[in-house]
């Protein structure tokens, strides 16, 4: 696992994974061609597994960081770029926020969420698990992908069409509506998206390792733990941008300063959701292991049966 060997071991604290990512989410790291990360990659590869002694070398620090993210640790092959784990933050950003936005009709609604739930659902196509044999799955999986994009869309607009179907103009449902139900439906729509199209994962298993990196056996215990935590932590990411505006929102409006200045407060609001959304993107990432562990009595009977390890290993994904 791990690009077989290719990169140091992750941070195992919370605090210590948050600064690794911001360390790694460098976007300049995108202007790099495929040569230049095959380069990197065979540069790592000539030095075996990265050491205390070579992390100490900038040039093999820089190859490791430019493979650690673009470069999948499960196959070796180079991501897509707009894909990327650098690519997420100014690519996700903008539709993320515009989705956000108090849309008076719900087809450009709709079709903001389609943009951000179509991104959002390549992302996490991309940077799944891929230790299951992909190329048998691609029909199931194309279809899986249109239906968590549809799906999460059109529920995600269910309640601007409410308000514009049934004209909900009261000041209780415009509060509900606008202000109560989109943080935790857009939490749950973007743990949603990350279940269907990782559900192959655990349908079929992802494989397990022991501390040596030796494949252990496919576990869909061990793949559901993935989907799991990479759900949870899609959830946290953009539950709290929407989350986090609406209240600096409804905490300013008696403000002095906007009561003066009424037509600050849509800025501020949209400024501050760009400012969450990216800070929330590496603490998102930093909230499980990419690389997590799941105990031997909590997977399946044959796998036990093939270790006396305590503890297995897996590839979380992002």
């Amino acid at each position: 696992m791990s690009l077989n060997g290719l990169q140091p071991g992750e941070p195992t604290s919370f605090v210590r994974r948050f600064l690794h990512w911001l360390d790694v989410l460098d976007p300049t790291t995108l202007l790099a061609s495929d040569e230049e990360i095959k380069n990197s990659k065979a540069l790592l590869q000539s030095v075996g597994h990265i050491t205390k002694d070579a992390i100490q070398n900038r040039k093999v620090e820089d190859a490791g960081k430019l493979c650690e993210v673009s470069l999948h640790p499960d196959t070796g092959n180079i991501i897509p770029t707009l894909f990327r784990p650098p690519a997420f933050m100014p690519l996700a950003t903008p539709l993320a926020i515009v989705t956000f936005l108090q849309h008076t009709g719900t087809k450009p609604a709709f079709f903001w969420q389609l943009l951000f739930q179509s991104y959002s659902a390549g992302f996490n196509l991309v940077n799944g698990n891929k230790t299951w044999k992909a190329e048998k799955m691609e029909p199931k999986q194309c279809l899986l992908f249109a239906v968590s994009v549809s799906y999460t869309a059109c529920i995600a607009v269910t309640p601007q069409f409410l308000m514009n179907r049934f004209k909900l103009t009261s000041p209780i449902m415009q509060t509900f509506f606008r202000r109560v139900l989109p943080a935790p439906l857009l939490s749950l729509l973007g743990a949603i998206n990350v279940g269907i199209v990782r559900a192959p994962e655990i349908e079929h298993g992802i494989e397990v390792v022991d501390k040596a990196g030796n494949v252990v056996g496919v576990s869909q215990r061990a793949g559901e733990k993935a989907v799991r935590e990479t759900a949870m932590s899609r959830a946290a990411l953009i539950g709290v941008t929407a989350l986090i505006p609406a209240v600096l929102q409804r905490f300013l409006q008696s403000s002095h300063f906007v009561l003066r200045n009424p037509r600050a407060l849509a800025p501020i609001k949209h400024i501050s959701a760009v400012f969450v959304f990216g800070a929330m993107i590496p603490v998102s990432f930093s909230l499980f292991p990419q690389h997590g562990k799941i105990l031997r009595a909590d997977l399946e009977a044959e796998v036990q049966a093939s270790t006396t390890e305590s503890e297995l290993f897996y590839h979380r994904g992002l």
